[in-house]
């Protein structure tokens, strides 16, 4: 199966790199040669995994993996993953895929090891660099473990979020692991716009902050009232 490596080999040397371009020329050859891929797709939160798996399903079998332990608070994390598991199941249900459903448990002192020193960088700064490598890498181990074709990432559909940066780093991890990186700038060709769409139409939560404590207190969230709800929240659903 093509190799973004391989692919980039084919630009010119001053030719600007277009991720969107790069998992269409994927996808092309996947269709020439019949075959579907098994991908391992990184996902941040309900409304990423929208578009992203009703483009990448038409092409491929998807495995939707949620490992975020960047989210604060708990209850906050909680709620969250509940949500993803939800969307996947109305998903399966309403398009006949088979996306499959991984979690991984909630270990808060994972991320904060993995941005100590960048407690106060700016949103987009370094902490979320290092916040980015620790869930690719984490998804490029659960790719290899689960036998995946590709690990990638829903967290280039967001505007808000740097898809060069995430592909960058993508391409460095698949060096330290046998498993492709899969490019992707998924908010292209209204992918965004799809997104908000099926957050309307599947009647998805859509939280206001990235998850981080640290982006939290930087954009004034209410943390108290954040995980009040998310509490209400989960007593809710347990009790249907």
């Amino acid at each position: 199966m093509p190799n973004i490596t391989e692919l980039f080999e084919k630009l010119q040397p001053d030719q600007k790199i277009n991720y969107d371009s790069l998992l269409e020329k994927m996808i092309h050859w996947w269709e020439k040669e019949a075959i579907r891929p098994k991908i391992l797709l990184h996902s941040c939160c309900a409304p990423c995994s929208t578009y992203t798996l009703e483009y990448l399903t038409k092409y491929a079998d998807v495995i939707l993996y949620f490992a975020n332990s960047n989210i604060h608070p708990r209850a906050e994390f909680e709620r969250r993953k509940q949500v993803q598991a939800d969307f996947v199941e109305a998903f399966n249900g309403n398009t006949g895929s088979h996306v499959e459903f991984i979690a991984e448990k909630y270990e808060p002192q994972t991320f904060l090891c993995a941005i100590k020193g960048l407690e106060e960088e700016p949103e987009g700064g370094l902490r979320c660099s290092a916040c980015f490598n620790l869930r690719l890498d984490q998804a490029a181990q659960k790719a290899k473990e689960v036998g995946a074709d590709y690990f990638g990432s829903a967290l280039t559909i967001s505007p808000h979020k740097n898809s060069s940066l995430i592909n960058s780093i993508g391409v460095e991890i698949q060096q330290l692991y046998d498993v492709s990186y899969l490019p992707s700038d998924f908010k292209k060709k209204g992918g965004y716009k799809r997104s908000v769409e099926m957050c309307e139409q599947y009647d998805i939560y859509r939280q206001c902050y990235c998850g981080c404590i640290f982006a939290a207190k930087q954009q004034n969230v209410d943390l108290k009232q954040v995980n009040r709800e998310a509490k209400e929240y989960l007593k809710q659903k347990k009790e249907t």
